[in-house]
């Protein structure tokens, strides 16, 4: 009895054996297989649990590298999208915020008008965590003023939502560009349908005329009324060209080459007005690389407004001045007169291609309403900028920055025109 006991023991401890090795065997076969197919079989030459093992610890390094590099390009993405100038903010779907770059911090937990770009932006993700994307346009008053464009978009994962994610883009220079274009094209239709206008009135009235006198009259009046539709004409085309050029041919050219010749430009005028024109002695080390048309008309036009908009005995006075605003020694070429002034309200306007302060005078003198349109684009095209300071009744001061071809000279840098060394234009 005994005997067949420990015989029925034995042989169920056996078949236990048996089936432990069979489903050690299948594993391992399953394991090995896989470890195969990816090339990383490392068992060992007994084919014991030592290769399990060593599956393991693959698996696990390579879980271990994949997860590394998911990291990587995780932190690669979260900086792309810090850097970007576009604001982003992601939240998840509870609504909490996971990524807010740089140029969306501005708008957290800001006042004023930047606190009304933040509640937007929160109304637009909350939309957008229930599934519905959307799209506002902010104008914030500032100072300065601003255009907002503000986006949000749900981020899905087949029929669910799992977060949004906001843009916010300043869209404020595409807007005023548009006003600008839209304005352009207004006055510019403006401008030409009143001489076009006045030239045929006047050619129906000359046409029944009999009276030479009159006659006279009209024809000096034609004259008039063409040479101004002329000026318009070629403006327009002279801010086109000067547009267009993308690598204006340049040569360097002394700035006091530059200044006497636009001086001379406006000499009969002033003289006639009876407006002296003063000029500073000008360096000969002072010479810039430029289009020298180009240059003299920006200076011609500078001048030309001044003696418009200056008094009879009223000084106008150009200087040159070396500086170092930057690491790149410049000009400064400064046009000042003592004339009516700009009113604060016009300064930031008066650049604009047919603005005029004063339309009735400006029209009056034959002003087309370009010239520092003009200017302005010719300062950019030589790699330099225009400014203004101005106080209404007490006069202008426009220059004129550009970069030097030449070095300062000799010294210390220190200004080689002298601002009270004055002396009449001949």
């Amino acid at each position: 009895m005994t005997t067949v006991l420990l015989t029925a023991v034995v042989i169920v401890m056996m078949v236990a054996l048996v089936l432990v090795w069979r489903s050690r065997r299948s594993v391992r076969n399953e394991l090995d297989r896989v470890a195969g197919r990816n090339a990383v079989d490392r068992r060992a030459p007994t084919g014991g649990t030592e290769s399990v093992f060593g599956l393991a610890e693959k698996t696990t390094e390579e879980a271990r590298i994949s997860a590394t590099l998911a990291e990587a390009d995780r932190d690669r993405f979260f900086e792309a999208l810090r850097a970007h100038d576009d604001g982003v903010v992601v939240v998840d779907a509870q609504g909490t915020t996971v990524l807010r770059n740089a140029a969306a911090e501005r708008y957290h937990a800001a006042r004023h008008a930047d606190a009304l770009a933040e509640a937007a932006i929160g109304e637009l993700l909350e939309q957008a965590g229930e599934g519905e994307g959307g799209h506002r346009e902010l104008t914030l008053f500032g100072p300065p003023r601003e255009v907002l464009s503000v986006r949000s978009v749900p981020l899905r994962s087949g029929a669910g939502v799992f977060g949004a994610v906001a843009y916010i883009r300043d869209v404020s220079e595409t807007r005023r560009t548009e006003s600008v274009r839209r304005d352009f094209v207004a006055n510019v239709s403006h401008e030409l349908k009143t001489p076009i206008g006045a030239l045929a009135l006047l050619a129906e009235t000359m046409s029944v005329g009999v009276d030479p006198v009159v006659m006279h009259q009209l024809a000096e009046r034609v004259l008039r009324e063409a040479d101004r539709l002329a000026r318009i004409v070629d403006d327009l085309l002279d801010l086109s060209l000067i547009e267009a050029q993308e690598a204006p041919t340049r040569e360097p050219t002394p700035v006091a080459t530059i200044v006497s010749e636009a001086v001379e430009r406006v000499k009969a005028q002033a003289d006639a007005a009876g407006i002296p024109v003063l000029c500073g002695d000008i360096g000969s080390d002072l010479v810039v690389s430029c289009d020298h048309r180009q240059l003299v008309s920006a200076l011609t036009n500078l001048l030309d407004n001044a003696v418009k908009y200056s008094g009879a005995d009223q000084a106008i006075e150009c200087t040159a001045v070396a500086t170092r605003p930057t690491t790149t020694p410049r000009v400064a070429i400064t046009v000042r007169d003592h004339g009516l002034g700009i009113p604060s309200r016009d300064l930031e306007r008066i650049f604009e291609r047919f603005y005029r302060v004063d339309r009735a005078r400006s029209r009056a003198t034959g002003g087309t309403g370009l010239g520092l349109a003009i200017v302005r684009h010719v300062a950019h095209a030589h790699g330099g900028e225009v400014t203004v300071e101005s106080r209404e009744g007490e006069g202008s001061a426009f220059t004129l920055t550009l970069p030097l071809e030449a070095p300062l000279g000799r010294g210390s840098g220190r200004p080689t025109v002298p601002s009270d060394a004055m002396q009449e234009a001949s």
